[in-house]
């Protein structure tokens, strides 16, 4: 089945490794998820210290929620991706493991810095929207 995500990119703007915009149709059925954390099974934090193993288990939970709500990543329509550092090699150590996850479907994405994540020893969390066809 493909993705009612239709990626847009400019040839006037900058090279980006991402789609600038995203659109999908009318009638689509818009899922809003929760920031993918990286816990493992018992609650705790996987991987303390590892911005790329963490954000690997980010979307191990992204895609878990979105098959739950009848999605892929392919349906994905936006993203924000989140990093405990203010360190720009700890944002890219993250932000490569959520770009090659994506592939081709190279999303419009925000990466940020941030001061502190919500569990013990967090350091990424993403953010997601999906879109799939209307039901």
């Amino acid at each position: 089945m493909s993705s009612a995500v239709q990626l847009l990119r400019s040839t006037t703007l900058a090279d980006a490794p991402y789609a600038y915009a995203a659109t999908a149709p009318a009638g689509s059925r818009l899922i809003f998820l929760a920031g993918a954390c990286p816990l493992n099974d018992d609650g705790t934090t996987a991987a303390p210290g590892d911005y790329a193993a963490q954000a690997a288990r980010c979307i191990e939970t992204l895609q878990g929620a979105l098959e739950v709500a009848g999605a892929t990543l392919t349906d994905v329509i936006s993203t924000r991706v989140l990093v405990a550092s203010s360190a720009q090699s700890d944002l890219v150590d993250a932000w490569d493991v959520v770009h090659a996850a994506f592939g081709d479907h190279d999303v419009p994405s925000t990466l940020l810095g941030v001061t502190v994540l919500g569990y013990d020893h967090q350091l990424v969390e993403i953010e997601a929207i999906a879109a799939v066809a209307g039901e």
